[in-house]
């Protein structure tokens, strides 16, 4: 007697986009019982700015639909936006890294529309910080605290396998209080870790035009340069140091442009954070550079479309 062939494992995508200011990252995710999580494509094209933000969220569709014809059909959908926006209706808030007025812009429903799919909205500093926790830096540990250090300081916070969500604003690392009377920073507060670190900060500290000519400069020895990066890792040293004593991360995992200089400033902010934090033996506190490099924030906002596919068809139904 034959026994009948085993059933084919079962094989599911993600599509995940990644909306910058320069460019559109692609990643499609491949989901294989047994196998895992795979990135199977990874494609960037032009953001086209100059459109305006009704144009860019036309362009976002152009790029999705692209990708879908290259890559046949998937399971969900997810977009990583670089700023705010309102999690119920779907439209951006705020957006500084494109220019015009993007405030009260709808973005998931037109895509959904375009796409043929439910579309899930996240952060991109959230969708880096879940594309490292499961597939990059901190693959296979259970809690991970992430810190996107750019324009901004962005955060996200990942527990077995979940972005840590909140009410809705859980991981803004940067926007902690560390120094009161501090700077003003955008957000309104004043002394964030966020108004003491960011790039132009870091850039006039070091006495550069740009955040990267103050890690060049500094990795030849100039004083003002490593001065500036003691200054950074002096202040997100404290913030993580407040994460850890909340969270205890198995890791944290740094990434974004200020973070190229690698050891330059990982070396330091992990020293900084185990100068600060008694409670454990220092040794278990590690600060990891990312390792997905530009596209983790697409392959981010594909496991996001994943995680969040029970809301996005939800949510899709009662629209």
């Amino acid at each position: 007697m034959t026994s009948s062939p085993e059933p084919a494992p079962e094989l599911r995508r993600h599509l995940g986009v990644d909306l910058g200011g320069t460019n559109i990252k692609v990643a499609v995710v491949e989901e294989r019982d047994g196998a895992g999580l795979t990135v199977v494509a990874r494609e960037r094209s032009p953001t086209e700015a100059h459109r305006g933000p009704e144009g860019v969220v036309r362009r976002l569709a152009e790029v999705g639909r692209e990708a879908l014809e290259r890559h046949g059909a998937v399971g969900t959908v997810g977009v990583g936006v670089p700023g705010v926006f309102h999690e119920e209706a779907g439209h951006a808030v705020l957006l500084p890294n494109l220019p015009g007025d993007w405030e009260g812009v709808p973005v998931r429903d037109p895509l959904a529309a375009a796409l043929g799919h439910p579309v899930a909205m996240v952060n991109d500093a959230r969708a880096f910080s879940l594309a490292e926790s499961l597939l990059g830096a901190a693959r296979g540990l259970g809690t991970v605290v992430c810190l996107v250090l750019g324009t901004g300081v962005g955060g996200g916070i990942v527990v077995d396998g979940k972005l840590l969500r909140g009410t809705g604003g859980a991981g803004e690392i940067g926007h902690q209080t560390v120094l009161f009377g501090g700077p003003p920073c955008g957000c309104g507060n004043a002394g964030c870790a966020e108004a003491l670190t960011r790039a132009d900060v870091f850039a006039r500290l070091g006495g550069r035009a740009t955040a990267e000519e103050v890690y060049g400069a500094a990795q030849a020895g100039d004083v003002t340069a490593l001065a500036a990066v003691e200054h950074v890792a002096k202040w997100l040293g404290v913030a993580l140091a407040n994460a850890y004593v909340l969270l205890a991360p198995d890791a944290f995992v740094v990434g974004g442009g200020i973070a190229a200089a690698g050891d330059l400033l990982l070396g330091p902010l992990e020293a900084a954070v185990r100068r600060q934090v008694f409670i454990v033996p220092p040794e278990r506190i590690r600060v990891l550079a990312g390792a997905l490099g530009p596209y983790a924030g697409a392959i981010g906002a594909a496991l996001f479309g994943r995680e969040a596919e029970g809301e996005t068809r939800k949510t899709a139904s009662m629209a």
